[in-house]
């Protein structure tokens, strides 16, 4: 089975600024959609970002928008999440996922509907 690696997690000021990686070893998860989530202690996996297998298409949870950019470099396998201007409340494990089928905007937010998962990067944002 090809494998998600998530990397890039650490401690941060707020306000600072994060870039977490997620490596494919193999290119099958090139031609997926896929996804950003990320999950705090006691709380739900929440949806962070999705893009589209080649790159142009992008979308953002409201939590996100602004401050995250989701980008793939197909020839690297990794999909890459910036993140910019970070606050406490971003402390979480963040995951990268990737699903076979075909999704837009809103219906790219489910974490069910992905089957595929790395094991995680920590994010803490200190205040």
């Amino acid at each position: 089975q090809e494998q998600l690696v998530e990397s890039g997690g650490g401690l941060v000021q707020a306000g600072g600024s994060l870039r977490l990686s997620c490596a494919a070893s193999g290119r099958t998860f090139s031609t997926y959609h896929r996804g950003w989530f990320r999950q705090a202690p006691g709380k739900e996996r929440e949806f962070v970002a999705a893009i589209g297998w080649g790159g142009g298409s992008t979308y953002y949870a409201d939590s996100a928008k602004g401050r995250f950019t989701i980008s793939k470099d197909n020839a690297k396998n990794t999909v890459y999440l910036q993140m910019n201007s970070l606050k406490p409340e971003d402390t979480a494990v963040y995951q990268c996922a990737a699903r076979r089928d075909y999704c837009s905007g809103a219906a790219c937010n489910d974490d069910n509907d992905y089957p595929f998962w790395g094991r995680g990067t920590q994010v803490t944002v200190s205040s």
